[in-house]
């Protein structure tokens, strides 16, 4: 019986006094799992394009929107509106990037294609 009057019962789950270290070996494992899983499924190039992408985005935010007054650990509101600004920003402005490159790629290889065609139709005349 606990100084309440009431009985004293296990709590279900981990032991508090390990459930730190409980949940750092499972994040440890989940990070793991999903890197491995990314691995197989994500060609390399694309992996360090994504890489990249997240590290200039998160500098370029930082520098952007932390206050370097303030030596708090957690952002303030204004700080955290304008890194969710900055990040829709940059994702948009990557997004629209990677759609005139795709397109530029495609007119790239249509135009090779036809290059193609000619040298065969006038290979075949001869």
């Amino acid at each position: 019986m606990n100084f309440f009057g009431q009985k004293d019962e296990k709590p279900a789950g981990p032991d508090p006094l390990f459930a730190g270290a409980y949940h750092a070996g499972a994040l440890r494992a989940v990070r793991s799992f999903v890197r491995s899983f990314v691995r197989s499924f994500v060609p390399a190039a694309e992996m360090e394009m994504y890489t990249n992408l997240f590290n200039k985005m998160a500098g370029t935010c930082y520098e952007k929107c932390a206050s370097r007054k303030h030596k708090e650990a957690d952002l303030a509101l204004g700080e955290m509106s304008c890194a969710d600004r900055c990040v829709a920003k940059y994702l948009e402005c990557h997004e629209k990037v990677g759609a005139v490159l795709q397109r530029a790629n495609e007119a790239q290889a249509r135009m090779q294609q036809s290059q193609l065609e000619m040298q065969n139709a006038f290979g075949a005349g001869r």
